[in-house]
């Protein structure tokens, strides 16, 4: 129940120093307050943490916040302790001064407000203290990250909706981006698909000017706009640790007060970072998306992504710390196709079901029909959300439109390509077709004959990787992860494919793709890529299950070659490099069925043979076997050898009946014995 205390906003006035809630807050905080079950979707910058930090106020006990990251738990914390409220965060970050005063917290009755990361509700001690803390109210900050991170590396945070069973309280669930599948995953996760009350407020950040560019020198180019913006603060986002070091350095080297932040660092250094960037005007942090999210740094005024997000759900949050005081703030997005094949592969290599993934590849289209835009980014990004505003005139795109050309005959090219395929390959394939390339993948499956066959040679193989790349912003085609990435369409693509509709593509991304260098060459083609990352998420399963490295299962040349070499059955897969005897008979089967789907059963003493001339000799002998189980006339009682048996002759090779009696029995050696001598003297 509520506290008999001041008005909210009194609290508000008096805790929190405002004169007045923001749109939409009032009603958020009432609901809340009242003890329902809540859904707030706000814009970054909109007052989200204020939304439940006001209702732990106004009720008994403890509010337990269930947050992401180390640097938003300690950024609302220390906010919160500056207002004067008792708050405080157990995570792994902290000193044993900092946990022994938050528990002494606990216990005196005095603390109103527990943050912990998700990882924490893992812990049988950390549900008995939550059982026993007289926990009122349970508030999930960035619940999308339910969706986005619950399936894959940070699975405890499908744990949240068992512990608000556990200890039946009400839970409010916030997050500044979440689209209509995210929402309904929120609500099934953390409220048992019991539709909570749900506040839905404006995505529009009309400050943040959006721009994105294609690589082409992405160092220079990131270089290039902090030099334009020397001594504001702002912030670049890298897809990789090491990235971020070396891009700092280079700021650094230009003058720039610039460091960087990712996850792999000491605790004390990542806090010394954190709070440099809280108090020093005109930082750049290098990070990765560890940093930055709920951290309330109101004059942010550019942020860049040197690498390509994952969705645009993570792109929004993370030019959403740009611009929270509501003055003007610029964004600059890069991007390639090397960038697009490692979301893919992430994509593909994560743990989450097929339907997930075929979700996540729509959500990276979505991104590319976001990047690749014909018109006004906002009104692309915000449809994305369910709003349909007007030109925003505060764009790259509207600054400069784009030139833009009918390319409905490339495009049915391509479709056709694909259905005459059957749907089964992936765009490094059908780019071959439509170039007429006589490869030896073409020249097996005899797609040299195809009617598209060489009907693309206008453009060339970048030109043509640009065309597919806008066909996937568009969603026209998806990889199937259940097929290794062959590019299956949608039903947007039908009509286009049947003359019925036409299509129009950026001119300036085909043309400029003719001068583009090429790419660093990859460890597998673009067309085995996805069935590299099946393997690679099959080696990641067994590692974790067996606890050892990655590499103890098999060396990523090992994954290389089964890629590239798709080996049909056990003997094949025995002539990997990297595949001995015990790792065939432990492991084979299991890639066996990543690279073929389901596979047969093989008897062990068959799997102990593959690889091995025996193994052919076996197979030989079993299928002799198979044509007199009944007799010569086919009207004697059926009669077998055991595997072992047959295995035996396999390695040991009689050569006359009185050899194979010795290793059988006088009944099997004479329906069985002449038969037998054959294929042995056959196979010898």
């Amino acid at each position: 129940m509520p506290r008999d205390i001041a008005s909210p906003e009194a609290l508000l006035k008096d805790i929190f120093g405002f004169d007045g809630f923001r749109p939409g807050q009032a009603e958020i905080v009432d609901a809340v307050a009242s003890g329902q079950n809540v859904l707030a979707i706000m814009p970054t910058g909109g007052g989200k943490s204020l939304c439940f930090q006001l209702p732990a106020l106004m009720r008994d006990g403890v509010t337990v916040v269930i947050s992401p990251l180390i640097a938003l738990m300690r950024d609302q914390v220390r906010g919160l302790r500056e207002a004067g409220v008792a708050a405080g965060a157990l995570t792994s970050g902290n000193t044993q001064e900092e946990n022994d005063e938050v528990w002494d917290m606990l216990h005196s009755g005095a603390l109103r407000l527990l943050y912990l990361a998700p990882e924490r509700l893992a812990s049988v001690g950390t549900q008995r203290m939550l059982s026993q803390a007289g926990i009122s109210l349970i508030a999930v900050d960035e619940a999308h990250c339910v969706s986005q991170w619950g399936h894959d590396f940070r699975p405890d945070y499908l744990r949240i909706g068992a512990l608000r069973q556990a200890l039946d309280v009400p839970l409010a669930a916030f997050t500044a981006t979440a689209d209509m599948e995210t929402r309904q995953e929120i609500v099934n996760r953390l409220f048992d698909g019991v539709p909570p009350q749900t506040f839905l407020h404006g995505f529009d950040r009309p400050n943040i000017h959006l721009a994105f560019q294609p690589k082409d020198g992405p160092r220079a180019q990131i270089l290039n706009f902090a030099a334009a913006r020397r001594g504001q603060s702002g912030i670049v986002y890298c897809g990789t640790r090491a990235k971020t070091e070396t891009l700092a350095k280079a700021l650094r080297d230009e003058g720039h007060s610039a460091c960087s932040y990712h996850g792999g660092m000491d605790p004390p250094d990542r806090r010394a970072v954190e709070e440099r960037f809280a108090s020093e005007d005109g930082l750049i942090v290098v990070a990765t998306v560890a940093f930055g999210m709920g951290v309330d740094k109101p004059d942010i005024r550019w942020v860049a992504h040197a690498d390509l997000p994952k969705s645009i759900e993570a792109y929004y949050q993370e030019i959403g710390r740009a611009g929270r005081d509501g003055g003007p703030a610029e964004t600059l997005t890069l991007y390639g196709p090397d960038d697009v094949r490692l979301r893919r592969a992430q994509i593909d290599e994560g743990m989450a079901p097929p339907e997930r993934r075929d979700a996540d590849h729509g959500r990276l289209n979505a991104l590319l029909g976001l990047a690749e835009a014909q018109a006004c980014r906002r009104q692309v990004l915000l449809a994305y959300f369910g709003e349909d505003p007007e030109p925003c005139g505060h764009c790259d795109l509207c600054d400069t439109p784009p030139d833009l050309f009918d390319g409905t005959e490339a495009v049915r090219k391509a479709l056709s390509a694909a259905l005459r395929t059957e749907e089964s390959f992936g765009a490094g394939h059908l780019i071959d077709i439509l170039l007429g390339k006589m490869t030896d993948k073409i020249a097996a499956r005899g797609h040299d004959n195809l009617p598209t066959f060489g009907v693309g040679k206008d453009l060339n193989r970048n030109q043509w990787q640009a065309v597919f790349r806008q066909m996937m912003g568009h969603d026209l085609l998806r990889p199937d992860a259940d097929r290794h990435g062959a590019l299956v369409m949608t039903d947007r693509a039908l009509p286009i494919l049947k003359g019925q509709e036409q299509i129009t593509l950026r001119k300036d991304l085909v043309s400029k793709a003719a001068e583009r260098r090429p790419a660093v060459r990859a460890m597998v083609s673009d067309e085995d890529a996805p069935l590299m990352s099946a393997l690679k998420a099959k080696r990641n399963a067994l590692a974790k299950a067996a606890q050892v490295p990655a590499y103890v299962i098999f060396p990523d040349r090992t994954l290389v070659e089964m890629a590239t070499k798709r080996p049909g059955n056990l003997d094949q897969m025995a002539q990997i490099n990297g595949v001995g005897a015990k790792k065939l008979e432990r492991y084979g089967a299991e890639f066996l069925e990543v690279i073929n789907g389901e596979t047969a059963p093989v008897h062990p003493q068959r799997r102990r043979l593959a690889g091995r001339e025996s193994g052919a000799c076996y197979d030989a002998l079993l299928e002799a076997q198979s044509q007199l189980l009944r007799g010569q006339d086919g009207t004697e009682k059926p009669l077998s050898c055991s595997a072992a048996q047959l295995a035996k002759l396999a390695e040991q090779r009689p050569s006359d009946l009185s050899g194979v009696e010795r290793l059988l029995d006088s009944r099997r050696a004479e329906r069985f014995g002449p038969a037998f001598l054959e294929v042995l003297q056959q196979q010898g």
